[in-house]
């Protein structure tokens, strides 16, 4: 077929490419094409060379089938991309059962549920339980072991037979590694455990963490354990003790009580040169640091580390002194690309602050280079907020930068005058202006610029693929107890009818070029349809989902708070396709073939973020007979 052979063309022309499609090499003579890894590829492309879904049939896709999960509530969603891998497609519902399908019906094979047993014993759940996916290992012989990997966000790692379902007992305590042993203060009162999925390296399986936002919090160190045994490897220090590289950006002891510098966002991988990468986030506590002077290495960080050992080769930071809960939300994503009329291997680290880093891998250094601009100082007592925060040089920003009068909302004369009233009360119109007692308005704000839904590259153009967001927040804080400043709470700020304060677009898709460090085009994605029928042009909607590009020339992203799944094209961003989900597509797809036929898959969980209703389903696309060509 047409997109098979397009694969093997790919794989003998693609140079390092072929080294990320190498199990779609292996599988495509058999009609089967796999996405193994929450990313696609474990350098995070999210790239699929698949072609049959393409810009001439794209029109055409329905639902092939669906897969009920029957445990959301209200406020539940799911966030979890499914893998397929061996002819099987693994997922994690809504309370992180996980569930192996026929990925070609959404047929059940088995189900593992890991608060089956006592479950009222386990301890505070992270980030409200929330999972982003799984991670599979096999020994590489034919009739040998396969083990897929979950992290639960009460603080276990779980190894299950892929065949059964059943947990492996040569893993840690009957198929289970209680995490929280072995650290070093009690964390049993704390949140503390995986949300996005693990990622394995040889015989290596590598977890970031999420914590609490406030001190004290649990520690935010990527560990490694063994894939048989479940023995712990390595430990990498998010804070660092005294006597480590970076101890002195710290007062002594913070390690021992403070959390974050987390990589809660997930991990990517250079597995040719054995180096693990993860971004990490703001250090406790979010929005208050006069009890952690300086710039908080290695908070904020982009992290290149030995996968074998964890030792640091180097870092990056994007945020000095985070005052803004300003976490990098993703890893950073391996690309290669022509820069300087050479190809170069670099990392390019999307952010909350609505920036891409692009980094040369080897050593970190900017490729466009960064610039260190004024940031006002903090009106706080005893706050010193750092006195520059970086830019890079290209590409532009994904988001806006501040608000000002100017971006005052004009999607009616009512909602602009109540903004502008509500504008004289509150700082607001510079970039990166601290909290204050007032309430700051806060731009880019805690959601993004970017967020965890992360980007996606397409290797033969460079290009690279990312959500961003507009939404406007206040961030306040109000004197303690203590004589410290606690957070206010997570506050948008809307007009008088309820929408984003600021003018439109909310919610956009760039296409990025990372060899030039330039726009090619960007889109809104989503729309508020009473708005649309006034004459307001489409405005978008807050983003919380992730895209994928395939070689059929489409980009794939639900996300938006009008449920809506998405087909762009990938050149010029224009909307082939879309369909109504029964819930807000919060996820990332993921792609892959079965016996000769492409399929679309997205998870369908509504709520979270976007406090729209809760779904409870898995829904797959494919063309109807005969549309594949």
């Amino acid at each position: 077929m047409r997109f098979i052979g397009r694969v093997v063309v790919l794989l003998i022309l693609a140079g390092p490419l072929s080294r990320a499609l190498h199990a779609g090499k292996q599988t495509a003579r058999s009609g089967n094409v796999d996405w193994p890894n929450v990313f696609n590829d474990k350098g995070g492309t999210r790239y699929s060379a698949l072609d049959q879904i393409n810009r001439d049939n794209v029109g055409r896709l329905t639902v092939a089938w669906r897969y009920k999960t029957h445990d959301a509530h209200p406020g539940s969603t799911i966030e979890c991309t499914p893998i397929v891998i061996d002819g099987v497609m693994y997922v994690t519902t809504v309370t992180t059962k996980v569930v192996a399908l026929h990925p070609d019906t959404g047929r059940e094979i088995w189900t593992y549920d890991p608060y089956a047993v006592d479950p009222q014993k386990h301890w505070l759940k992270a980030s409200d339980g929330v999972n982003r996916g799984v991670a599979w290992w096999s020994d590489g012989k034919q009739d040998g072991q396969r083990r897929i990997f979950v992290g639960l966000t009460d603080g276990r790692l779980v190894s299950l037979d892929a065949r059964t379902g059943k947990p492996d007992p040569g893993f840690g305590k009957e198929g289970v590694v209680d995490l929280r042993q072995g650290l070093d203060y009690d964390t049993s009162h704390l949140s503390y455990g995986p949300t996005s999925a693990p990622l394995v390296f040889q015989d290596l399986v590598i977890l970031g963490f999420s914590n609490g936002e406030v001190t004290p919090a649990s520690p935010g160190d990527n560990r490694a354990f063994d894939v048989r045994t479940g023995k712990e490897v390595w430990r990498a220090h998010a804070i660092p003790r005294e006597g480590e590289p970076g101890s002195e950006n710290w007062t002594p002891g913070a390690w021992k009580y403070r959390g974050g510098a987390n990589a809660w966002g997930g991990l990517t991988l250079d597995a040719e040169h054995g180096i693990l990468f993860s971004s990490t986030g703001s250090a406790t506590s979010d929005f208050y640091g006069a009890d952690r002077p300086g710039n908080d290495l290695y908070a904020n960080c982009v992290l290149a580390q030995d996968a074998r050992t964890g030792r640091i080769l180097w870092h990056f930071q994007t945020v000095h002194h985070d005052l803004w809960d300003h976490d990098n939300p993703c890893p950073p994503v391996m690309v290669t690309i022509r820069h300087d009329g050479k190809e170069v291997e670099a990392v390019a680290q999307v952010t909350k602050t609505g920036w891409c880093f692009l980094l040369d891998r080897m050593s970190g250094k900017p490729l466009f280079g960064v610039r260190e601009v004024p940031a006002p100082p903090s009106d706080v007592p005893g706050e010193h907020a750092s006195p520059t925060q970086p830019e890079p040089i290209k590409p532009p920003p994904i988001a806006r930068q501040a608000f000002t009068d100017d971006d005052a909302t004009d999607i009616s004369p009512e909602a602009h005058a109540y903004v502008m009233s509500v504008l004289k009360d509150h700082p607001h119109g510079k970039r990166y202006l601290p909290p204050s007692t007032q309430g700051t308005v806060e731009l880019p704000a805690y959601h993004g610029g970017a967020t965890w839904a992360c980007a996606s590259f397409d290797p033969f153009t460079g290009y690279l693929y990312v959500t961003s967001n507009n939404i406007p927040f206040f961030c306040g804080v109000r004197k303690n107890s203590q004589g410290g400043y606690d957070f206010t709470g997570y506050d948008y700020f809307k007009d008088n009818r309820g929408y984003p304060a600021i003018k439109p677009p909310w919610g956009l898709l760039f296409c990025i070029d990372l060899n030039k460090g330039e726009f090619i085009w960007q889109v809104p994605v989503g729309e508020y349809k009473e708005l649309t029928a006034r004459g307001i042009p489409q405005t978008g909607t807050q983003l919380f989902g992730g895209a994928i590009v395939t070689a059929g020339g489409l980009v794939f992203v639900g996300g938006s708070m009008d449920e809506m799944f998405h087909a762009f094209d990938k050149a010029n961003g224009n909307l082939l396709w879309q369909f109504k989900l029964n819930a807000g597509g919060y996820a990332t797809p993921c792609t892959y073939v079965v016996n000769g036929k492409q399929y679309v898959v997205i998870a369908a969980g509504g709520g979270g973020k976007q406090r729209t209703a809760s779904g409870d389903e898995f829904v797959a696309f494919a063309l109807p007979a005969g549309a594949a060509r």
